[in-house]
C-alpha cells in the first residue's frame, strides 16, 4: 500500500448486531522493521469528533495469521509518535508475534477556548476520561475511544485477535491502562505501567485534569481513579506489573503515588509487581530500559 492509500471503508456490528460506522483508514506512513512493518493511519474519529492518528506496529506473523493487540498509552503532551520511535519495543514484539497499537493522547484541533494554554490540560493531556463538563464533554472522550471505538477499527482493518488484548501505558497513559483494565474486567488479558499516575483524586495533575473534565462531583473523579476503582474490583484474576524509576522527579512531587495504589492491591489481594528501578528517572530511556520485560509480562498472557 502506497502512503496516503486510503483503506477501504468497513460497517461492523456491535454486541446488539446493530451496524456500527467505522471510518475509512488514511495511512500516513509505514517503515519495515524487524521483518514486519510500523504505520500510522489517520481517521475521522465518531467519539471525539475530529481526525485522529494512531501507531500500528504489524509483526512478521500477522502476514499468515490473526495476533493478539497490545495497546499502550502515551503520556502527557505525546502523540503517536513518542513511543514508536523512542522506546525500541518492536524486536520483542515482532518475537512473540504481537501488534502494537499507540494512539494518540487527546482530541486535536477542536477549536475549544483553552485546549492550548497549558501542557497538562487539553490537547496533549485527555487523562483517558470521558467529560462531562462544557466546553469538553462533545470531544474529551478518550475512555471511550480507546475501550471502544480503537478496537472495533482495529478489528475491522487487520489481522487482530480481538478476544486477545492487553494494555499498557506510561505516566497518564500508566493511569489510563490501569483504569480500562479495572473498570473492564476480564477485556484485557494482562496490565502493565510505567511510573503511572496511581491516585489522581490525590494529586495536582489529576486534580487540575480531573475538576476541568469531571466538574465537582468527587464520585466522578473516583470513577477514573485507579486506586479506589481495585478497591471494588471483583476478583484477584489480574497480574500487574508496575515499573517506576527511584529518581522520578515526578514521584517525589507527589503526582504519582504509587504507595495509595500498592496498600489497595495488597488489601484486596491483587497481585501486583511493583519494582522501583535504582537511578531511573520519568524519560523514554527509563521505558525503553525495561519494555521487553514488559513485552514478555503480556505476551505470557496473550500467547498462552
Amino acid at each position: 500500500m502506497n502512503n496516503k492509500e486510503k483503506v477501504p471503508y468497513f460497517c461492523i456490528k456491535n454486541e446488539r448486531s446493530q451496524p456500527v460506522e467505522i471510518m475509512a483508514l488514511k495511512q500516513i506512513s509505514s517503515n519495515k522493521c524487524f521483518e514486519g512493518f510500523q504505520k500510522v493511519f489517520e481517521h475521522d474519529s465518531i467519539e471525539l469528533k475530529c481526525k485522529m492518528r494512531f501507531g500500528i506496529y504489524l509483526p512478521p506473523k500477522a502476514e499468515i495469521g490473526k495476533c493478539p493487540v497490545l495497546y499502550w498509552l502515551s503520556g502527557l503532551t505525546c502523540t503517536e509518535q513518542n513511543f514508536i520511535t523512542k522506546s525500541g519495543f518492536h524486536q520483542a514484539a515482532a518475537e512473540h508475534g504481537l501488534i502494537v497499537v499507540a494512539p494518540d493522547t487527546s482530541p486535536r484541533g477542536c477549536n475549544i477556548e483553552g485546549e492550548d494554554e497549558s501542557w497538562d490540560f487539553g490537547t496533549g493531556a485527555g487523562f483517558y476520561v470521558d467529560a462531562t463538563e462544557e466546553p469538553w464533554k462533545t470531544n474529551y472522550r478518550m475512555y471511550s475511544y480507546i475501550k471502544d471505538e480503537l478496537p472495533k477499527l482495529i478489528k475491522a482493518n487487520f489481522p487482530a485477535d480481538s478476544e486477545r488484548m492487553s494494555i499498557f501505558g506510561h505516566s497518564m497513559g500508566g493511569h489510563g491502562a490501569l483504569i480500562l483494565a479495572l473498570k473492564n474486567p476480564g477485556k484485557y488479558k494482562s496490565v502493565s505501567a510505567f511510573a503511572p499516575i496511581c491516585n489522581p483524586v490525590q494529586c495536582p495533575w489529576g486534580k487540575k485534569a480531573f475538576g476541568g473534565y469531571l466538574g465537582s462531583d468527587l464520585m466522578k473523579w473516583e470513577a477514573y481513579d485507579a486506586t479506589h476503582l481495585v478497591k471494588s474490583y471483583p476478583d484477584s484474576h489480574l497480574d500487574i506489573l508496575i515499573d517506576q524509576g527511584k529518581d522520578d522527579q515526578f514521584l517525589s512531587a507527589g503526582q504519582l503515588l504509587p504507595d495509595n495504589f500498592i496498600a489497595a492491591c495488597t488489601e484486596r489481594k491483587i497481585p501486583v509487581v511493583f519494582r522501583l528501578q535504582q537511578g531511573y528517572d520519568h524519560s523514554y530511556f527509563f521505558i525503553a530500559t525495561f519494555v521487553n520485560d514488559h513485552i514478555r509480562h503480556h505476551a505470557k498472557y496473550l500467547n498462552a
